[in-house]
């Protein structure tokens, strides 16, 4: 023992050999166990040797590894490291090491021993949270994020983040937000799907660390409760943006302490979450009235309450969506209508609310005069007379949606066509059942200029009666779609074909099985200076529509021609034809298109970026092989 006390510190100690006389007296230093911490004094310079273990009568020596040292040794060391990518290096050791390396927050790193920053790391950072990652499934793990969180953080952290969930065994937990909200401070958009592991632990972590924070999406996430809210809304003062589905534990004083501690918002998306209320929507609406611009409320138990909130207060709102509410009444439209408050509401959205009526309606139109957008799904008491009284007050409207409207008839379709404003450019009726194919006879009135876009789709009533009188008020289509209209045929169609002025540019006409090779063909040389998008997708044409388009449409990107009696002979044309470069190809059930179509398809691949061979049983797998070989740069369905 007296060797040891009188070490002048210039000696080598233990130069390889053991400090005592007896080996047996060994044992005295070797029992420490791995958790004692030794300190050395900086002004005596220590050395690290390997352990000696004692076996038998032999001594063995050991490999040093740095593993023997503690986790907040290995801390130290690590946040002491010159640069960011230094740490990622490390972090690629062992998961230990990740998980150490994850847990260093940004102002604990680039230390140097006389505390000043390194410019190395000053350099690095300059993204400033601009990169976006997404993990989806079996990849969102802990251990991934911790990567993420490592890997990015040299290069100014995320700025977006995406976790879709399903890893029912080691899925996103507390532990992987601790890794981002210690890593990424500059984190400003987190979306979060399907995760029943993440709770308010990590959603706390989050709001501590990504101060920064402008847009949240908490979907499907039992365990998050109030509680996360609160905290967003302690420490993330600049969010503008909150989508909220799912979540069965958030209710009304989450929604009230956002509201009252970020005044920027700008956005909400509230969907099926049963403990939120009027309270809670009252608040977002009074507090944030003077920012929030979008409101999307949906399958909730709130009441005419907040409709008349809404109606009142929403004064810079300019998007709102209202689906599945079943607790509000007529009245509750009614009053948000006249609460003169929406003057600034460009979009209206009404989704699955039969209480929506005619008067209801009526009093959206008087208090919205900037309103462009009207959206009406599935609101089965609105009739003609609502939609009649909406068209002489709604002035500014641009497009209009009718869905699932059973009671509006062909009176109300075309008496708004008759008395719609100057500014009308969509009109869209989808599976509306009550109208009939009636000949009204329309009077002689100025035709609607205005129109540019007519979608009519799966309303059995409309035939070609109705596109007669089309042709009369709409003279400046140019997007055209009629899917799944049976009652219409080439008596009905050519009338508006040839009296649209300006040139069609989308023609959708899938499922109209009553049109012929006669329609394309006067199509194609009407319009075929200007025809971009053409589905034929179920008709009734042949090769004979393959020439006159080949012929005539040098424009054309997009066809379909599934379910059609095309054969290799009008494929054939297509590639011929030095005018047309086509993008877009979709020959889905074609039977009669066989593996002599090949050449055509590879002369047709030069331009082609798709291409759908599916249920197309005469090309065989062998020349689809062929075709995905020579077409590299082409999507092919088979």
């Amino acid at each position: 023992m007296s060797k040891i006390f009188s070490f002048s510190g210039t000696d080598t100690f233990f130069p390889g050999g053991s400090i005592y006389p007896n080996p047996k007296e060994s044992s005295f230093l070797f029992s420490l166990g791995h958790h004692v911490d030794v300190y050395f004094p900086h002004q005596k310079r220590s050395r690290i040797s390997a352990p000696i273990v004692l076996s038998g009568e032999r001594f063995e020596r050991k490999r040093p590894s740095i593993e023997i040292l503690p986790d907040e040794c290995l801390f130290e060391i690590f946040r002491r490291l010159p640069g960011g990518q230094e740490r990622s290096s490390c972090a690629c050791v062992s998961k230990r090491w990740l998980t150490l390396v994850s847990n260093i927050c940004k102002d604990e790193i680039n230390y140097n021993k006389d505390g000043v920053v390194s410019e190395v790391e000053d350099q690095d950072v300059e993204g400033e949270g601009y990169l976006s990652r997404s993990l989806e499934g079996k990849k969102a793990t802990d251990v991934r994020l911790a990567a993420l969180a490592v890997g990015t953080a040299s290069r100014g952290g995320l700025g977006k983040l995406f976790i879709r969930g399903s890893n029912s065994t080691h899925g996103v937990t507390s532990v992987g937000l601790r890794a981002i909200s210690r890593g990424c401070p500059s984190l400003r958009v987190l979306s979060l799907w399907n995760l029943s592991s993440v709770g308010d632990e990590g959603m706390c972590e989050i709001a501590n660390g990504c101060h920064q924070l402008e847009k949240i999406d908490l979907c499907h996430c039992p365990a998050i409760t109030d509680k996360s809210l609160l905290a967003l809304a302690k420490g993330c003062h600049t969010l503008k943006d909150l989508t909220i589905e799912g979540c069965a534990n958030i209710g009304n004083e989450g929604l009230q302490a956002v509201a009252r501690n970020c005044p920027n918002l700008k956005s909400i998306s509230i969907k099926n979450c049963p403990l939120v209320g009027d309270q809670g929507i009252a608040s977002m609406l009074s507090l944030a009235s003077c920012t929030l611009t979008k409101v999307k409320l949906q399958a909730l138990n709130i009441t005419d309450v907040s409709l008349a909130v809404i109606g009142h207060y929403g004064k810079a709102v300019t998007d709102l969506s209202l689906t599945n509410i079943p607790n509000v009444s007529e009245k509750g439209f009614w009053v948000m209508g006249n609460g003169h408050g929406l003057q600034k509401l460009k979009s209206f959205t009404v989704t699955s609310c039969c209480v929506i009526t005619d008067l209801g309606l009526e009093a959206v139109a008087k208090g919205c005069p900037n309103l462009k957008q009207l959206c009406l799904h599935k609101c089965a008491f609105l009739s003609d007379n609502g939609l009649l009284s909406f068209a002489k007050i709604a002035s500014s409207l641009e497009s209009l949606q009718l869905e699932e409207c059973h009671r509006i008839t062909q009176f109300g379709f075309f008496g708004y066509l008759l008395n719609c404003g100057a500014k009308l450019k969509v009109l869209s009726l989808v599976n509306c059942l009550g109208i009939k194919d009636l000949n009204l006879g329309l009077p002689l009135v100025a035709p609607c200029q205005s129109l540019r876009s007519l979608s009519i789709r799966n309303c059995p009533g409309f035939g070609d009666s109705s596109l007669v009188a089309l042709g009369k008020l709409c003279p400046q289509l140019q997007h055209l779609e009629l899917s799944g209209l049976h009652g219409v045929t080439d008596a009905g169609f050519l009338p508006l074909v040839e009296s649209c002025e300006s040139g069609l540019l989308k023609v959708n006409l899938s499922g109209c099985v009553n049109l012929s090779d006669k329609v394309v063909c006067i199509l194609a040389d009407l319009h075929g200076g200007t025809l971009e998008m053409l589905n034929l997708d179920g008709c009734k044409i042949t090769d004979a529509s393959l020439v006159a388009i080949a012929e005539n449409c040098q424009l054309l990107n997009d066809l379909d021609v599934s379910k059609c009696a095309v054969t290799d002979s009008g494929i054939a044309a297509l590639a011929r034809s030095n005018q047309i470069n086509l993008q877009i190809l979709s020959m889905s059930g074609c039977s009669k298109v066989t593996n002599k179509i090949l050449p055509s398809l590879i002369k047709l691949g030069e331009t082609l970026l798709g291409l759908n061979l599916q249920h197309c049983k005469a090309i065989s797998s062998s020349a689809v092989d062929l075709l995905v070989e020579q077409l590299w740069r082409c999507d092919i369905l088979f």
